[in-house]
C-alpha cells in the first residue's frame, strides 16, 4: 500500500513544476506565464532547442535544465531531469508540456484533490485543444483528450502527481519516445496508488498539426509506443498494451498481406478489401465519420511504427525521439 506522502496543503512552495519542451516559442512562455504563481519552483527542462526557449524561460524565472545533447531526447528523460533537480523542495510536482497552458484554477482544484484522496498519487483534469478548427488534425486531438472521468488507469503528460510515489516507482523510464505516461502509471498502480481523472479544466494545448504527414508521425508513433509497452509489459496481468499492438498488426500488417497473397492466387478474392469499408462503416456509427475514417487509416501508421520497433530490437537498434512538429 502507498506510503504516508507529506501534506500538500495550501503553502504555494509545496507545489512545483516541471515543464518540458523542445522550440516551443511562444507557446512555452504562454506555458511558463500561467504557472507563474501556481508552483514553485518552476523549472524547464529543454531538449535541445534552438530557438532561444532556454533564455526565454530564464527571464521568466525558471530554473532551466539543459539535456545533455550526447543521449537521445526523450520527454521521460527530461521529465526525469527536471525531478532529479526538484530535490525535496515539494511534496507534489506538476508535469506539463511545453506547448500546454495551465488553467488559472487547476492546481488548487487538483492539490486539493490529492488531498483529500490519500490513495491518490496522480490527479488529471480535462485537456482542450486550443485551436480544435484549425484543422482535421487537431479536432482528432481534441477528441483523443476527451476521456471517461474517474479512477483511470493513466494520464498523459500533464498531471500533478506526488513527488516521493513517483521516485519510489523509479521515476519514468527514460528510453521509452513516447507512452511513458501510461508505463509509469501502471507501475504507481502496482504499488498501491491510484490514478484519477477529475471534471475540472486543467490545460490547452496547442498541437499545430496542419499537415497528414504530422498526424501520420504521431500515429506511427503510438503505434511503437504501443509494441514497446506490450513488450515490457504486455505478459503482465494488465496486459499493457497487449491488444493495441494485435490490432495495430492486424488491420495495418497482417490483413492487407493476406488480401494481397490471396488475390495473386485469385484475383477475385481481392474482394476481401471491402472489408475495410465495412470496418469505417461500422466505427462510424459509434464515433462519426471523421474519427471512423482516420482510426481505420491509423491502423497502417501504427502498424509501421510497431513493425519498427520490433525490427529495431531484433537488430538491436535504439530509437531516437520521433517529433511531428
Amino acid at each position: 500500500m502507498p506510503k504516508d506522502e507529506p501534506s500538500i496543503g495550501a503553502p504555494p512552495h509545496a507545489i512545483a513544476a516541471v515543464v518540458i519542451g523542445r522550440n516551443e516559442g511562444e507557446r512555452l512562455i504562454r506555458c511558463l506565464r500561467s504557472l507563474q504563481g501556481q508552483a514553485q519552483p518552476l523549472i524547464y527542462v529543454d531538449s535541445g532547442s534552438s530557438d532561444g526557449s532556454a533564455a526565454a524561460a530564464r527571464a521568466l524565472g525558471a530554473e532551466v535544465v539543459d539535456l545533455d545533447l550526447s543521449q537521445p531526447f526523450t520527454a521521460a528523460r527530461a521529465r526525469n531531469a527536471g525531478l532529479a533537480v526538484l530535490g525535496e523542495r515539494a511534496g507534489c510536482v506538476q508535469f506539463v508540456d511545453g506547448d500546454c497552458e495551465v488553467d488559472t484554477d487547476w492546481i488548487t482544484t487538483a492539490a486539493a484533490f490529492l488531498q483529500a484522496h490519500p490513495q491518490a498519487a496522480v490527479v488529471c483534469g480535462r485537456r482542450r485543444e486550443r485551436f480544435p478548427d484549425a484543422s482535421v488534425y487537431n479536432r482528432l486531438c481534441d477528441a483523443e483528450w476527451d476521456t471517461p472521468l474517474g479512477e483511470a488507469k493513466a494520464c498523459g503528460g500533464d498531471a500533478l502527481m506526488r513527488v516521493a510515489a513517483v521516485r519510489a516507482a523509479g521515476g519514468y523510464r527514460g528510453s521509452l519516445i513516447a507512452g511513458e505516461e501510461p508505463e509509469l502509471c501502471l507501475r504507481l498502480r502496482r504499488d498501491g496508488w491510484r490514478i484519477w481523472r477529475i471534471d475540472a479544466e486543467m490545460t490547452l494545448h496547442d498541437a499545430q498539426m496542419q499537415h497528414f504527414g504530422q498526424w501520420w508521425r504521431r500515429s506511427r508513433r503510438a503505434g511503437h509506443a504501443f509494441a514497446e509497452g506490450a513488450a515490457l509489459h504486455g505478459a503482465g496481468p494488465e496486459r499493457h498494451w497487449a491488444a493495441e499492438t494485435r490490432r495495430a498488426l492486424f488491420w495495418g500488417t497482417a490483413l492487407p498481406a493476406g488480401i494481397i497473397l490471396a488475390g495473386l492466387m485469385n484475383p477475385f478474392l481481392m474482394i476481401a478489401i471491402l472489408i475495410y469499408p465495412a470496418q469505417f462503416l461500422r466505427l462510424a456509427r459509434r464515433m462519426g465519420y471523421t474519427q471512423a475514417l482516420f482510426a481505420v487509416i491509423g491502423k497502417f501508421a501504427e502498424a509501421a511504427g510497431a513493425v519498427e520497433f520490433y525490427w529495431r530490437r531484433w537488430h538491436g537498434r535504439a530509437r531516437g525521439i520521433l517529433e511531428y512538429k
